[in-house]
């Protein structure tokens, strides 16, 4: 018996051994030698305390092929995630849920648009030949480097990366920016089913009273329900695949700050992931310097800066896409009209692979418009065709040379000289540089709108936007280079009329815009610490005005004592949102359950969850709840006619009774603390004995929705508010002290779990700290916590 025993525990000790061995081999190599072929000349790799490569190469394509390799060993699965998206597939890796979503994709058009760009690519092109380094880099990882457990745990083979998966990577990030598909049909519904009554109260055009980016150039159908993306989006949701959400950048000039140089400041809003979405890689060689913020799969950073200048990116936000009821010919079902002929439809074959399920064929139609969506998007019933037109498929891809170009750019004319590549997904460029100049302008291949078009609804008979679209040069598009006021600044909010018109898009309102321009307007002495402490404000003068107009139409005598007392509390609120906070809860639980009470009966469960999810509800509480006289005010269930204030009342008693059962009747409990998480979510943290090895947090967090420190949270009936988007960094970048200039990560660089570093920075992004962006080579050698040489095969 103690021989069994003796054998036993010997077995467990060896199969425990085995197991660390086996996890001690798939960490990232941070260390050492490793050969590569490829390569001219011997690459040293410093990684800093962080995590942070920094690359030090003979050459480009030799910095840039170093560079495909670390990131490939942080972030391969990342990677692979998000090539797979535009290419449909999904359903390889996680089976027969994923079918909806990867037919979608495919229907985009986003694989098909990318092979037709590789197919034209010139080889000679030192841009393709960089971006075909890294790819190198990738792969001889993928040979190499350890297989990482995602891999394993889903049971797929690693592939070779190719210059297609590129630009499929580059196409979802555009589709993830667009918010027509949310909208358009939504509002398309609402006026079908309601009447155009019911849309006059919402925030669908531009609103002439809120804040404004200003300019200063250099020179009838059956759509079931709202949102035509709703499964998709909540496939991608489910699976914490980022999705691009809203942003905030200022550029201070010189005028404006305490030492007389430009100070740069940026947090891209984007959907919490883990890994979170930027790699972060300091690349230099004898031609190029950057310290850049990298896209999984993309070898030119989207954010970056060096000594001479830096860059950045907010959401444009702008409307480029359109739906079109198709007309079909009646007596063959097979053609459809357009420009007054009959033009027969494409039909597009397709397979998707499925995971432990048999492979599936399916097929759909394509007009010169773009896909017909009946079949593909569930929410779209009956007969008569709905199609897609989106810029980004329609127009010539550029978008690898512009940011080539971005990257590459001296000064600010050749840095303006490559936004004109860029077509699609509309981002706003932030600039600044050491010659102290600042500057903004959105990039976007925009178009001509007539005064007659809206171009928020689905186009149906004559009523549409030209096919042909006349398109405006680049000089058109709204921006803004040293403007007398010594700043530029953009909150994703309405820019100022283009071209003699106010451009439609889908802007978020102006709560950020407006507190973003009363503080820098308050002084001119600013420094990189007071730029810091901008970057993580949580308070809401937007939110206090809104509270301000509800407290005004409550009938205090009908409310309790402590009842009363809460809304004394409240009326002292400044709209602050830190931790320790007991009003804010109340707050957002009394406007969610006045949304509910406006719309849920004209809209019913699902369409109202579609609102919910747009820009457009965002743009529209403020005006709506100032707004008495609003159609949407009446409950159509009830035979009286209800107001506004008694809507304002009914729903400040519900959230009071609500949160009493959820957290007691002592309000001094419900601090902000209890409600607002943010845990940081890994595809694989979905199964629930997993979450703790891939998920981070959860934590407690500060801010709130459309605050400086932008941690949203979605409005749903859930106890908790769970933050799902926010600041995917912060990077403040000071040109009177470059080297000093600083960033944070919500997590950690690395997306391995066996990492040091897959969630070193989460604590310190929580309590908003920073630290340093090095690019002093001596400081960095010095101090670096490992080397890695990458030596020539």
């Amino acid at each position: 018996m103690k021989k069994f025993i003796w054998i036993f525990l010997g077995l467990i000790v060896f199969l425990l051994f085995a197991f660390l061995i086996f996890g001690y081999s798939l960490k990232p190599k941070y260390s050492g030698t490793q050969n590569l072929s490829g390569l001219s000349k011997e690459v040293t790799v410093h990684y800093d305390l962080y995590g942070i490569p920094h690359i030090y190469g003979a050459n480009e394509k030799d910095a840039f092929k170093a560079l495909g390799y670390v990131h490939a060993q942080d972030r391969l699965w990342q990677m692979e995630l998000l090539r797979r998206i535009g290419s449909g597939g999904l359903s390889e890796l996680f089976g027969k849920d994923l079918i909806g979503t990867d037919k979608f994709f495919l229907a985009l058009g986003i694989d098909d648009a990318s092979k037709e760009v590789v197919s034209q690519l010139n080889s000679q092109d030192i841009g393709v030949q960089l971006t075909q380094a890294y790819l190198d880099g990738i792969n001889q990882f993928l040979d190499k480097g350890p297989t990482p457990i995602e891999f394993y745990l889903t049971g797929i083979e690693k592939r070779p990366f190719e210059i297609k998966d590129v630009y499929n990577i580059m196409g979802y990030m555009a589709f993830s920016f667009a918010m027509a598909h949310k909208t358009d049909p939504l509002l398309s519904e609402i006026n079908n089913r309601l009447g155009p009554e019911y849309l006059k109260d919402l925030a669908v055009h531009s609103d002439t009273s809120t804040v404004w980016l200003q300019n200063n150039p250099h020179q009838s159908y059956d759509i079931a329900t709202d949102n035509l993306t709703a499964n998709v989006f909540e496939s991608l949701e489910q699976l914490n695949i980022p999705l691009f959400e809203g942003s905030n950048s200022w550029v201070l000039g010189p005028k404006k700050t305490k030492k007389g140089k430009v100070i740069f400041a940026n947090d891209p809003h984007i959907g919490f992931s883990q890994p979170s979405v930027w790699y972060e890689a300091h690349v230099v060689s004898r031609e190029y310097e950057k310290y850049g913020y990298h896209i999984a799969g993309l070898p030119f950073p989207l954010l970056g800066h060096d000594r001479n200048l830096a860059y950045g990116m907010t959401m444009f936000e702008n409307d480029d896409v359109d739906f079109y009821k198709e007309e079909i010919h009646r007596t063959d079902s097979t053609k459809y009209r357009y420009k007054g002929t009959w033009q027969s439809f494409k039909t597009v074959k397709k397979r998707i692979k499925v995971k432990d399920s048999a492979t599936i064929n399916f097929s759909y139609n394509v007009t010169k418009r773009g896909p017909v969506l009946n079949g593909i998007a569930d929410q779209i019933k009956g007969n008569e065709p709905i199609s897609m037109w989106w810029v980004y498929t329609q127009g010539e891809n550029k978008i690898m040379d512009a940011l080539y170009s971005l990257s590459h750019s001296n000064n600010i004319n050749d840095f303006r000289e490559g936004l004109k590549n860029i077509h699609a997904p509309g981002l706003n460029i932030m600039y600044g540089d050491a010659q102290d100049n600042v500057a903004w302008w959105a990039s976007a291949q925009l178009y001509h709108i007539p005064d007659s078009v809206n171009t928020k609804m689905v186009y149906a008979g004559n009523n549409y936007l030209d096919d042909e679209k006349q398109y405006l040069d680049f000089n058109q598009n709204p921006q803004s280079e040293n403007p007398p006021a010594g700043y530029v600044y953009s909150a994703n909010n309405q820019p100022d009329s283009i071209a003699g018109m106010l451009y439609p898009g889908y802007y978020l309102p102006e709560d950020r815009a407006r507190r973003i321009t009363e503080l820098l307007d308050a002084k001119n002495d600013w420094s990189a610490e007071n730029v810091q402490t901008m970057i993580n404000d949580v308070t809401s003068p937007v939110d206090k005005g809104i509270l301000e107009t509800l407290l005004g139409n409550l009938e205090i005598s009908s409310l309790s004592e402590k009842q009363q007392k809460a809304i004394n509390q409240l009326k002292e609120w400044d709209g602050t949102y830190d931790l320790k906070n007991t009003n804010a809860i109340l707050y957002h639980r009394w406007t969610y359950n006045l949304l509910k009470a406006i719309f849920l009966d004209e809209l019913g469960q699902e369409s109202f969850d579609g609102l919910m999810s747009t820009h457009l509800i965002k743009r529209s509480i403020a005006p709506l709840f100032s707004n008495p006289k609003s159609v949407w005010w009446n409950n159509i269930e009830t035979e009286e006619k209800e107001t506004a204030s008694q809507l304002i009342n009914a729903a400040f008693k519900q959230s009071y009774q609500d949160l009493v059962e959820t957290h007691g009747e002592n309000k001094d409990e419900w601090t902000w603390s209890k409600f607002h998480l943010l845990e940081h979510g890994h595809p694989i943290g979905q199964v629930e004995t997993l979450r703790s090895y891939f998920n981070v947090g959860p934590f407690s967090v500060k801010g709130s929705r459309e605050v400086i420190n932008n941690l949203f949270f979605p409005y749903t009936d859930e106890e908790n508010y769970k933050v799902s988007s926010g600041p995917s960094t912060r990077r403040v970048i000071d040109f009177s002290d470059i080297e000093n200039s600083k960033s944070i990560l919500p997590t950690g660089q690395s997306g391995n779990p066996l990492s040091e570093h897959y969630k070193d920075q989460a604590e310190m992004y929580i309590n908003g700290e920073f630290r340093k962006m090095m690019m002093n080579k001596e400081e960095i050698e010095t101090t670096s916590k490992s080397v890695l040489i990458l030596k020539p095969e």
